[in-house]
């Protein structure tokens, strides 16, 4: 198997300056590698490509009395955690002590199937490799239209279509990154 290039993604609050926001990412990234140094793919990752995509996490409203009690006082900060937890992704977390011990940073590692053009989105990938075969391209105007559609299908054939292309992606984790990440903006200034 081709082995896939690994980038080091990861959330850090809107309202801290550019340093603080590498800097925090920097504890993360440490956070992680204590946690999961014996990882292949950290191994793989901190030796070969060592590159950071730091995003917008937006707020963290980390409070151990708050959050524990009342869920309406969770920041984006946490409401990413918690959905990279709900779908299996492996990442590390720091707690910033100099900030109330919020929540200022979430990083986790990617593979190029998540953020590499050169692997199609299902309804491309739909036509790429099958389209002549089993659709009439006329009938549909957009490759969304065709994923929209074999998604919702109760046939077999099209869930083992999808399933193929979830396999082709690396899983379900990866196809929840892909739509996850694709919504989030760069950290910025």
């Amino acid at each position: 198997m081709k082995k896939l290039e690994l980038r080091m993604y990861g959330f850090v609050p809107y309202n801290l300056s550019g340093i603080q926001k590498g800097i925090q990412f920097g504890h993360g990234v440490v956070e992680y590698g204590l946690e999961f140094f014996n990882d292949d793919k950290y191994q793989d990752w901190a030796k070969c490509y060592k590159t950071f995509i730091i995003l917008d996490g937006g707020t963290s409203n980390h409070s151990t009395n708050r959050y524990m009690e009342d869920s309406s006082y969770k920041g984006t900060m946490e409401i990413h955690k918690d959905k990279l937890s709900d779908n299996g992704v492996q990442f590390g977390t720091f707690f910033e002590p100099d900030l109330n011990d919020m929540l200022s940073a979430i990083v986790f590692i990617v593979d190029e199937r998540v953020f590499s053009k050169d692997y199609l989105e299902f309804g491309d990938w739909v036509l790429e490799n099958f389209g002549d075969e089993i659709y009439d391209i006329n009938e549909y105007s957009t490759s969304s239209k065709i994923s929209n559609d074999i998604k919702s299908s109760n046939r077999e054939n099209d869930k083992k279509l999808y399933k193929r292309w979830v396999e082709y992606i690396g899983g379900d984790r990866n196809v929840f990154l892909r739509d996850y990440l694709s919504r989030i903006k760069l950290a910025s200034n």
